[in-house]
């Protein structure tokens, strides 16, 4: 495809964002025409996969902010308008600046054939050799399972079906390439690359930062206040067992080594965040033996500090909670 045809193409409509929307703005419209395009969702509709096609190839252009640069300003030099006829100046010659001084946009860049200017940048333009393959686009959803321990996926794609192995560790909204797996190139030419948008779905129990798995265990009120030896469940394997000092407060994390995400180099870590339970209901036993320790520890005062810090000297266990 000619370079001129790619700089004439309008791929902010194309993914239905201003010409200054941030990246942020840009990805999310893309991921949003991505799921609703997708070729397994339109088997056999060749309309939609063409727009699929169109979509995949102006998020590849400008989600690179050196390609989109590249891009805005073909398009500002090469087009003219918006739909890519060059204004008339009064000569009557195409292009002109602000100062008035009428320019060809093949004037700027030194004459010749377009294509051969901007063919680096699109693709396009003459061709020295055979032409490689066009990159495919695909998104898919896996299991918080899945994406800790690699998984390796069957995908229908426009080129056929192939088989994808995502790596251990993967991250949700993350993009991963995997060479050589897009469309097949001319004859002698390399195949074009297949991108893969990952979203990996929410664990019930775990979750992710970085490398490090994270857990919110609950305890009771005499293991936080005695301390003591708890289980913890990990993702793969038996649970762990780690020490919960005295005096531990909610909140308070502990750290299980190497019981996170998987490495060859160094593995993360299981991080414990503990959550002090208290119960909904007390039988009356439970509520004679709370009154009794409450007026066993009368002179604790959990917020008397803050009231402190604040000017408020006043007595916070019966005044302000009275």
């Amino acid at each position: 495809m000619a370079a001129k045809d790619l700089y004439e193409k309008d791929y902010y409509k194309i993914l239905g964002v201003s010409k200054d929307a941030d990246a942020a703005a840009i990805k999310k419209s893309y991921r949003r025409l991505a799921k609703d395009l997708h070729p397994d969702k339109n088997s056999g509709d060749k309309k939609i996969e063409e727009k699929f096609k169109a979509v995949s190839e102006a998020y590849d252009v400008v989600s690179d902010p050196k390609r989109r640069a590249e891009y805005d300003e073909a398009r500002r030099y090469g087009a003219g308008t918006p739909m890519g006829g060059a204004r008339r100046g009064p000569q009557g010659r195409p292009g002109s600046f602000p100062s008035g001084q009428n320019v060809n946009a093949e004037d700027i860049f030194g004459g010749g054939d377009l294509s051969d200017i901007f063919g680096g940048l699109f693709g396009g333009g003459r061709q020295r050799g055979p032409r490689k393959g066009a990159d495919l686009e695909t998104s898919v959803t896996i299991s918080f399972e899945d994406s800790i321990h690699g998984v390796t996926l069957p995908l229908r794609l426009s080129a056929g079906n192939i088989s994808a192995r995502l790596p251990a560790g993967v991250k949700n909204d993350q993009r991963i390439r995997l060479a050589g797996k897009g469309q097949a190139g001319e004859p002698g030419a390399p195949a074009g690359d297949l991108f893969i948008n990952v979203a990996v779905s929410p664990h019930p129990v775990f979750g992710r930062d970085g490398d490090n798995l994270t857990v919110v265990v609950p305890i009771r009120f005499e293991e936080a206040v005695n301390g003591a030896d708890i289980k913890v469940p990990v993702l793969d394997g038996p649970a762990v067992t780690i020490r919960i000092p005295a005096g531990t407060k909610t909140g308070a994390k502990f750290r299980a080594r190497g019981k996170g995400v998987i490495r060859s180099e160094k593995s993360g870590d299981l991080i414990v965040s503990v959550d002090i339970a208290v119960p909904s209901e007390l039988s009356p036993l439970a509520k004679k033996a709370l009154a009794e320790f409450t007026s066993a520890t009368e002179s604790f005062d959990p917020r008397g500090d803050l009231m402190r810090k604040t000017g408020n000297l006043s007595g916070t266990r019966k005044g302000a909670d009275d």
